[in-house]
């Protein structure tokens, strides 16, 4: 969705450096990636197979009936082999098929198409190669899950900031505005990427509470770019906090009690934090009432759960064209 002359301003070295740091992940993941092996056959023969941690490794198996195996074969196959490698996924490709990849999407490429409809495009195409089993890969989380449209998309950006407008991320420390990260979309898509360099004159004096700075950032997002569609703002070690933070019920706390403030927050945002909510809610009776007699509670527990979130998730799928719960499920479901 960026347009086609998109403009970077607003940003010293310092600034860049911190917004860059705000998102790279604070400590090492509980669980750090095995890596991953790409294997490419042909004629029932092994002809490479490469680690992308260990390099390259040493054929083995038979591949003679890779085509004519059923598809739980295959996956069990995949699988295997994943164990053996101690990788965390597999993507096994017949020889040329990555090749045919980019041919595909060379004839149907336009001089038009922007990066979204670009890789929709690709995406389908590695979809295409591997209903014909030329492409195949283990995990499946994603398996059932359909390809956006670009409508689907443009109705996702839609909802989150709509044209003419803006989002901004504010980021205060120590009583100063310590970076600052404003997208504003054109007609052509997001045409605008703002720092804080060119907020920090319009914003004043500042009082040294970031919970009524805030509205002094907002003020110069909107006059020097556009109206605001969505902000965020808040603390550094807090909006660090969260990034790290898996709890049900993370963000939507912070909303509540103001380490975070939200606004102006779309449809789509008050959604989200309704079910994170929802589910910090459930998990928190749950845990209090596990055994008899307030176990007797279980069932109405999960008629309740299943009514909030699903008018909740309805509501989300009505408005984006698609429903991220279920993206969201197929990610967190352990390894089929």
């Amino acid at each position: 969705m960026l347009a086609p002359d998109v403009r970077l301003e607003g940003f010293t070295a310092e600034d860049w450096t911190r917004v860059t740091r705000l998102f790279r992940p604070s400590a090492a993941p509980k669980t750090p990636s095995l890596g991953g092996v790409v294997v490419i056959h042909e004629g029932g023969r092994v002809r490479k197979m490469l680690h992308t941690q260990r390099g390259r490794l040493e054929p083995e198996g038979e591949w003679r009936d890779w085509a004519d195996e059923p598809e739980p074969a295959r996956v069990k196959r995949l699988a295997a082999l994943a164990e053996a490698q101690h990788a965390s996924w597999v993507v096994a490709a017949e020889a040329g098929a990555f090749s045919e990849v980019m041919e595909r999407f060379g004839a149907r490429a336009r001089r038009g198409d922007d990066i979204v409809a670009q890789a929709l495009s690709l995406v389908g195409i590695v979809r295409e190669l591997m209903n014909e089993g030329r492409i195949d890969g283990w995990p499946r989380r994603l398996k059932n899950v359909p390809i956006p449209t670009e409508p689907m998309v443009k109705r996702a950006v839609d909802a989150l900031c709509k044209e003419g407008h803006a989002i901004a991320l504010g980021v205060f420390d120590r009583g100063e505005l310590w970076t600052a990260l404003v997208v504003r979309r054109g007609p052509r898509g997001f045409d605008l990427i703002g720092g804080p360099d060119e907020l920090r004159a319009p914003m004043g004096l500042l009082s040294g509470d970031w919970r009524r700075d805030w509205r002094h950032l907002a003020s110069a997002v909107e006059h020097r770019y556009a109206p605001l569609s969505f902000g965020c703002f808040g603390e550094r070690r807090v909006l660090e906090a969260l990034q790290a933070d898996e709890r049900p019920g993370a963000w939507s706390r912070a909303a509540a009690v103001r380490d975070v403030v939200l606004s102006p927050m779309p449809l789509a945002i008050g959604v989200a934090l309704g079910v994170d909510g929802a589910r910090y809610a459930f998990d928190t009776l749950r845990s209090i009432a596990p055994a008899e007699p307030l176990g007797l509670l279980e069932p109405a527990l999960r008629s309740l759960r299943k009514r909030a979130l699903g008018a909740t998730d309805k509501d989300i799928a009505s408005v984006l064209g698609f429903s991220p719960l279920e993206v969201l499920r197929a990610l967190r479901r352990k390894d089929e």
